[in-house]
C-alpha cells in the first residue's frame, strides 16, 4: 500500500505559488491565443461560406446561360449551338456539361468531370423535347485558396500569440512596479523608523486603500508596542513595591530573635503582600484575556438596577463611615454576564468613594439609547484634569497617587472597567464639570429590553443616609 502523502509536502517550496506577473503573462499569452484564434476561424469559415456562395452563383449564371442558347435555337443539335458551347467551354476549362434528351446525348463538353467535382443537374423545355443538363464545376481553386488563407490565419496566430505574449510580460512587468516601489516602503517602515507612514497619494487608486490599511496596522502596532512597554514598566513597578517590602520585613524579622506573636504578626503582614500580588497578578490576567477579544457571556436580561444595589450592599459600612448617601436613578433590563458586569459597578463605586467628597452623594444612574445602556457613577468632588480624563482607563494611571491607598489600589480598577465594557462591545467615559465627576461605561444591547427611567428604590436601603 502506498504511504499516503502529508500535507506538508503539498504545501512545501515545489507548491509555491507563481509569481504575479508569469501567472498574467501567461494568462494575457492565452487570451492572445484563444482570440486569435477565435478570429482566424471565423474569418475561414465566413471565406468558406463566401466561396461556396459563389459557387451556386457561377451555376446559376451558366445554367442561365446555356437556357438562353437553347431558347434562341429550338434545335439543340444545331451547329451554330454546339459551336457557341464549344467556344465557351473552352475558355472555361474548369467546368463541364452534359446534355441529353431521354437516353440521347444533345452535348457533352471536352473536359471530363473529375474526382470532387460538384454536380448539378436541371431540366427545361426547348421547343418539342425536355431537355436533362449535367453541370459540372472544379472547385480545386477554391479549396487551394481556403487552404492558402488556413495557413496564413495559422501563421498569423501563432506569430502575433508570441509577439503579444512579449510585449505582454514586458507591459505587466512595467505595471507591476508600483507594487516592488511598495514592497520597498513597506520594508522601509519598522521599529528603526517609529511614526513612518507610506504616502498613499504617489500609488494608483486601486493600491491606496491597501496602503490606508497598513498605514492603520503600522499605527496599531506601535500604539500596543507603545502600550506594552509602559504595561511592562508599571508591572515591574508594581511587583516590585510588595516583593521589596516582603523582602525587607523578612531581613529585619530574622535579623532578631521574635516570639511567635510576634512571628505570626509578621507572617500576617506576609500573608497580605502575598494577597495584593495575587489580585494583581489575577487582574493582569483578565485583562490580558479581554484584550485577546475575549467577549461577554450573555446570560437572560435582567435588571442593572437590582445589580447596582446589590453592589452596593457589600459598601454599606464604607459609605456609613464616610457618611456618603447613595441612590441610583433610572433602570433598563438588558442581557449581560452578571459577574462581570457587577465587577465593573463595584470598580465604580469603589473609585467614586475613593475619591468623592465625604457627607455627599453619590448617584448611579442607568440610561438607555438606541441599541446600549450606559451605567454612570456621578459624585462630587475634585475635578479632573482634560489629560486625566483622557488617560483614567489606562492600566496603572492615578490621579493623584499620594490620595490612594496603595495597600487596597493598583490602578488596575477602572481598567477592569474599560476591558469588561469592551467584552460586553460597549465603551467608557469621563467627565468633571463644575466639581461633579462621571464616570461610566456602555453596554451594547443586542435584544433591546425596556427601560424605566424612573428611580427604582432598593427595598432595603434608604436613598440617603
Amino acid at each position: 500500500m502506498k504511504p499516503r502523502r502529508s500535507s506538508r509536502n503539498r504545501t512545501g517550496p515545489a507548491a509555491a505559488r507563481p509569481s504575479i506577473h508569469a501567472t498574467l503573462s501567461r494568462w494575457l499569452a492565452a487570451q492572445t491565443l484563444v482570440g486569435l484564434s477565435l478570429v482566424s476561424v471565423f474569418v475561414y469559415t465566413a471565406t468558406g461560406r463566401n466561396l461556396a456562395l459563389k459557387e451556386d452563383e457561377r451555376f446559376e449564371r451558366q445554367l442561365s446561360l446555356v437556357r438562353h442558347l437553347m431558347e434562341e435555337d429550338s434545335r439543340p443539335e444545331s451547329p451554330l449551338v454546339q459551336h457557341k458551347l464549344d467556344d465557351f467551354f473552352a475558355a472555361n476549362t474548369d467546368n463541364a456539361l452534359l446534355l441529353t434528351s431521354g437516353d440521347r446525348v444533345v452535348y457533352r463538353s471536352a473536359q471530363v468531370p473529375g474526382a470532387g467535382w460538384t454536380t448539378r443537374c436541371a431540366q427545361f423545355d426547348a421547343g418539342t423535347q425536355v431537355l436533362q443538363l449535367r453541370l459540372s464545376l472544379d472547385p480545386a481553386p477554391d479549396r487551394r485558396l481556403l487552404a492558402r488563407l488556413a495557413w496564413t490565419l495559422l501563421l498569423t496566430t501563432v506569430v502575433g500569440s508570441l509577439l503579444v505574449s512579449g510585449t505582454s510580460a514586458l507591459l505587466v512587468r512595467r505595471g507591476l512596479r508600483p507594487l516592488r516601489q511598495l514592497a520597498h516602503d513597506t520594508a522601509a517602515a519598522g521599529p528603526a523608523a517609529p511614526g513612518l507612514r507610506i504616502d498613499a497619494s504617489r500609488y494608483a487608486p486601486e493600491l491606496q486603500q491597501w496602503i490606508g490599511q497598513f498605514n492603520a496596522l503600522l499605527q496599531r502596532v506601535e500604539e500596543a508596542y507603545v502600550q506594552m512597554e509602559s504595561f511592562n514598566a508599571d508591572v515591574a513597578h508594581e511587583l516590585r513595591t510588595p516583593l521589596s517590602n516582603m523582602m525587607a520585613h523578612i531581613e529585619v524579622e530574622l535579623g532578631v530573635p521574635r516570639s511567635t506573636c510576634e512571628l505570626e504578626d509578621a507572617l500576617q503582614s506576609q500573608l497580605e503582600e502575598a494577597q495584593r500580588l495575587t489580585a494583581i497578578v489575577s487582574d493582569m490576567l483578565f485583562l490580558s484575556r479581554a484584550d485577546r477579544g475575549g467577549r461577554a457571556r450573555r446570560e437572560a436580561p435582567q435588571s442593572v438596577a437590582a445589580q447596582i444595589h446589590d453592589v452596593a450592599d457589600y459598601f454599606d459600612a464604607l459609605l456609613e463611615a464616610r457618611q456618603f448617601a447613595f441612590e441610583v436613578v433610572g433602570d433598563a433590563r438588558i442581557a449581560m454576564d452578571t459577574g462581570l458586569v457587577r465587577r465593573a459597578i463595584s470598580n465604580l463605586l469603589g473609585n467614586a468613594i475613593a475619591h468623592g467628597t465625604p457627607a455627599t452623594t453619590i448617584r448611579a444612574r442607568v440610561a438607555r439609547t438606541a441599541d446600549q445602556v450606559s451605567i454612570v457613577m456621578e459624585n462630587t468632588g475634585p475635578g479632573l484634569a482634560p489629560e486625566a480624563q483622557a488617560r483614567l482607563f489606562e492600566r496603572f494611571y492615578r490621579v493623584d497617587s499620594s490620595r490612594a491607598d496603595s495597600a487596597q489600589h493598583h490602578g488596575l480598577g477602572l481598567a477592569i472597567v474599560a476591558a469588561i465594557a469592551r467584552m460586553h462591545r460597549g465603551g467608557t467615559f469621563a467627565t468633571s464639570v463644575r466639581g461633579t465627576v462621571r464616570i461610566g461605561m456602555t453596554l451594547a444591547d443586542p435584544e433591546g429590553a425596556t427601560l424605566s427611567e424612573a428611580p427604582v428604590p432598593d427595598p432595603g436601603r434608604s436613598d440617603s443616609r
